[in-house]
């Protein structure tokens, strides 16, 4: 397939992911929306292009694992994996129903797809470490790729992780920081700021791109650089825009872990449905 096949491929599915993720959260009346919408295109082109995996076999050995580390976002998560096959759409609309599959936070002993079961910040990226060390010890092939908010940049774990996985030059690690300025209490700058986020990741060992996360020739070019890294674990740093894709979300904090009402979803629905 031509890259411009690609592109426009992933663009629908992206479209298709930020849909469904307003209409859960707005059915659920609960959700981030914000985290969500922002890494939808970062999500699409692992899903849908990038990364090896089989809904038809969800635990195969060989696949590649993508950790979902910020696990707030789910309905993300959810929305990709319905749309790759791993279970209904119509699940989708019981988000943090009672007995429901797809909880506030990811579940993998509820859900196919799921490699870990995610939320507090900085566990995720820990797992991931520990699949992508793993796979080097049993001599495997398999990728690990993982998912990493600003916000959670300010926690402890991260830098541990991040230590860690230079150490035992997991090059079959490749990290994604969603890169959105924005966190439940105000710009990530104001709370505890992150930057200098590229010269920290080189200063701890790792490769470092830096992206615009919603430019799927850059994320895809991104993503294969990776692979042709060796010696160490990859960070690609993606700028992105909170609440993509819905013009009243976008850049505004409220919508970090509120829902729409019930017009507002109506509203955020048809621009993503007419958005080009």
């Amino acid at each position: 397939m031509e890259r411009e096949e690609v592109t426009k491929l992933l663009k629908e599915k992206s479209k298709q992911l930020r849909y469904d993720i307003i209409k859960m959260i707005g059915l659920a009346g609960s959700g981030h929306p914000g985290g969500s919408l922002s890494a939808a295109d970062i999500v699409a082109t692992l899903y849908f292009y990038h990364l090896r995996h089989d809904f038809r076999n969800p635990y195969w050995e060989d696949r590649d694992r993508f950790v979902f580390s910020k696990g707030h976002a789910a309905p993300l998560l959810y929305a990709a994996l319905a749309e790759a096959g791993y279970f209904s759409r119509e699940v989708l609309w019981t988000l943090r129903k009672f007995n429901s599959p797809l909880q506030g936070h990811p579940d993998m002993r509820k859900l196919p797809g799921v490699e870990i079961s995610a939320g507090s910040l900085g566990h995720g990226f820990s797992a991931a470490c520990g699949m992508a060390l793993a796979g080097k010890i049993d001599k495997k092939d398999y990728r690990v790729f993982v998912l990493i908010g600003d916000g959670e940049c300010q926690e402890g774990e991260i830098w541990e992780t991040a230590m860690f996985a230079s150490h035992y030059k997991l090059d079959n690690l490749c990290g994604i920081l969603d890169y959105n300025g924005l966190q439940i209490d105000g710009p990530v700058s104001k709370v505890m700021e992150v930057q200098p986020l590229a010269a920290k990741w080189q200063a701890f060992g790792w490769e470092v791109i830096e992206i615009d996360g919603h430019d799927f020739n850059q994320i895809i070019d991104a993503l294969e650089k990776a692979r042709t890294v060796k010696g160490k674990p990859t960070m690609i740093i993606a700028r992105t825009i909170k609440g993509k894709g819905v013009s009243f979300m976008e850049n505004v904090v409220d919508f970090h872990g509120k829902a729409p009402d019930r017009e507002q979803m109506e509203q955020a629905l048809k621009e993503i449905k007419e958005s080009d």
